[in-house]
């Protein structure tokens, strides 16, 4: 985890890659209880036989399920002293360039790309997240994750 002491300190760190995180194995079950959460059942997610024989060759992961991840990744790798709370603000430029097979292992890159500071003394910033399959040539997801830090 990447730990900044105050938000003047994170500041500091834009148009850098600021953490890597851990992979996360894509469960098939990870994949149903998304499913199940949302009502998006359709086959390519969760009929592992005729996903099988699908354009995939198993089942993959929803892409909103793997955008929805960022901000476990956000938290798993970023820390930033001095904050009371960070709230989504909401997400740009969200892409999806290749599926996320279930069983595949993922893992978020994130940059900080801006840093607004706010007149409450807080600040809105810009993430990059890119969210790479390990063993795979093209990343899963590229979002930029728009957070507001308020102290």
């Amino acid at each position: 985890m990447k730990v900044f002491e105050s938000l003047d300190a994170l500041q500091a760190a834009v148009g850098t890659e600021v953490a890597v995180t851990d992979w996360l194995p894509m469960t098939q079950e990870r994949v149903n209880r998304f499913a199940d959460a949302t009502d998006d059942h359709q086959w390519i997610h969760v009929d592992t036989d005729r996903a099988a024989n699908g354009p995939f060759g198993g089942t993959i992961a929803h892409g909103f399920l793997t955008l929805s991840l960022l901000p476990r990744w956000m938290a798993e790798a970023v820390d930033v002293r001095g904050v009371r709370l960070v709230i989504n603000y909401g997400v740009n430029r969200v892409r999806f360039p290749a599926p996320v097979r279930a069983g595949a292992r993922v893992r978020a890159r994130l940059q900080l790309q801006s840093f607004e500071p706010l007149t409450s003394g807080g600040a809105h910033l810009c993430w990059l997240a890119t969210v790479e399959i390990e063993g795979q040539p093209k990343p899963a997801c590229v979002a930029e994750l728009l957070l507001r830090y308020v102290v």
